[in-house]
């Protein structure tokens, strides 16, 4: 009798143990720091896909935003100092790939295990009692007035940073790029009159168009766009199509872990990343916000951002608008 209770503790123990084993991580809460300001596409994203993925890894997972630095250096840097043991996580995008030419810090992209949740076209706006009601009039006046006018985006050298200064190069105006530290208070600084006009994506101005607050002029984007009211907004590509050649920049946000995290951290995350990726709500989001949803985590995310690193580093270089040569950091040319 002693020695059957005595295997069954010891198989009881040994389930046990082998179950625990299983579900090492997560066991605690995990926090999240967004690189961009509250309110903009990656921090909204990540809040988003971090409160669905709660739900699959049973734990409460706290997002906080961490802004500054250059192209969000300094919450990556954060995040990369801390222990790659999974609970810590970064939420940035893909304006984060040109920090190390902008000399915010000396690391590539490939540091980071990325899960990219979709993306967002670019958009111009101006405030509503803006006098310009086109893009035409815009580079028009822009053109009358060298040098006057001015732009915000959220980042030195971010996608819509980019963006603004193949625009400025083929329209052949000078317009003075004030960067955020995130794509909300440079919509806000429209609105205000801080600037004339605001490159951000149709996700992160959607609700201000709505509202009345913005008035939208052109997609940096080769096709017209549609909202969900019936608004539409026209294509820059047809007043410049000289854009193409370069444009448009892709946008990927998302989060990341340290790429040295262990193997089971990767999958537990992976596996919570792609049932948040399925869930209703997120795919209502998305709908609801004017993202295009991807779900591309790993290796592949690995090799688009290392795609985004090579072309954003490289079109700064040839724009003049780099700090760091994407030579001496071993950055390859675009293909």
């Amino acid at each position: 009798m002693l020695r059957t209770l005595l295997i069954s503790l010891f198989s009881f123990l040994f389930v046990s143990a082998g179950a625990d084993a299983k579900q090492r991580y997560p066991k605690r809460p995990i926090t999240t720091t967004v690189v961009w300001s509250a309110g903009g596409g990656t921090d909204a994203a990540n809040r988003v896909i971090m409160a669905e993925m709660s739900k699959e890894l049973g734990v409460r997972i706290n997002v906080t935003n961490m802004t500054g630095g250059i192209s969000g250096s300094i919450g990556m840097s954060s995040t990369l100092r801390k222990r790659p043991d999974g609970y810590n996580l970064v939420g940035l995008a893909s304006s984060n790939v040109s920090a190390a030419v902008n000399g915010g810090w000396g690391e590539k992209f490939e540091v980071w295990y990325p899960f990219i949740v979709g993306s967002s076209p670019d958009v111009i706006s101006v405030k509503m009692d803006s006098p310009y009601h086109s893009l035409a009039e815009l580079i028009a006046a822009a053109k009358s007035a060298p040098g006057s006018f001015s732009a915000g985006a959220g980042g030195l050298g971010s996608n819509h940073h980019l963006h603004l200064l193949e625009l400025s190069k083929i329209a052949d105006i000078d317009i003075s790029f004030i960067p955020y530290p995130g794509s909300a208070p440079s919509q806000t600084a429209v609105i205000t009159g801080e600037v004339d006009f605001v490159i951000t994506s149709m996700a992160e101005q959607s609700q201000l168009i709505r509202g009345n607050k913005l008035r939208p002029l052109a997609m940096l984007h080769p096709e017209a766009f549609e909202m969900h009211d019936g608004k539409k907004i026209p294509s820059a590509f047809v007043d410049f199509p000289e854009l193409s050649k370069h444009l448009p920049i892709s946008q990927a946000i998302g989060f990341a872990v340290n790429n040295q995290a262990s193997a089971e951290v990767k999958s537990q995350l992976a596996s919570a990343f792609k049932k948040a990726m399925a869930s209703p709500v997120l795919k209502d989001w998305a709908r609801q916000n004017y993202y295009e949803l991807s779900g591309v985590y790993g290796e592949a995310a690995q090799q688009e951002f290392a795609r985004l690193e090579s072309l954003f580093a490289w079109s700064l270089e040839a724009l003049n608008a780099s700090k760091v040569s994407p030579e001496t950091l071993n950055i390859p040319r675009p293909n």
